[in-house]
């Protein structure tokens, strides 16, 4: 069992991209995007400009939180588990490019406002995912010195 856990997880380093581990992204990635949905779409009418914005900004912090938590507690165990949970459910759950539309829109408005937007939701990532590896490391009892290489943040 060691020895089919050790080539599963070289093969996924390697850049070969199985169809297993393609499938756990997509449907990862297909959890994420509906969740972000459930959170998004309600709010989607608001009256107010900066709601969705504000939605936005709390998913991606609470998904750089939730990431550093996953990758924290599984390290480089459980490759699989890391492909459809970080890479897959938290990549569909977390939103780049409506955080960079927004930023752009709410900024035209509102300079000092945009501003506030990208600094918190730059430097709220940070520090959420910087919380999240502590917390993930703890649950998994591994020591907080035991710094990951930057590439294994999926």
């Amino acid at each position: 069992m060691a020895s089919a856990r050790s080539a599963s997880h070289a093969e996924i380093r390697r850049g070969a991209v199985s169809p297993a581990a393609l499938a756990l992204v997509v449907v990862g990635g297909a959890v994420g995007v509906a969740l972000r949905s459930l959170i998004v779409v309600p709010f989607a009418a608001a009256p107010h400009p900066l709601v969705v914005p504000g939605a936005t900004l709390a998913i991606n912090l609470l998904g750089s939180f939730l990431l550093g938590v996953i990758v924290g507690a599984l390290a480089d165990r459980h490759p699989r588990a890391r492909l459809f949970l970080g890479t897959g459910v938290m990549g569909g759950f977390t939103t780049y490019s409506a955080f960079a539309v927004q930023s752009v829109t709410v900024s035209s408005a509102s300079p000092y406002v945009g501003l506030a937007l990208i600094a918190v939701s730059v430097f709220g990532g940070v520090v959420a995912a910087g919380i999240g590896l502590g917390a993930g490391r703890r649950v998994a009892r591994r020591p907080d010195d035991d710094l990951d290489n930057p590439e294994d943040a999926e």
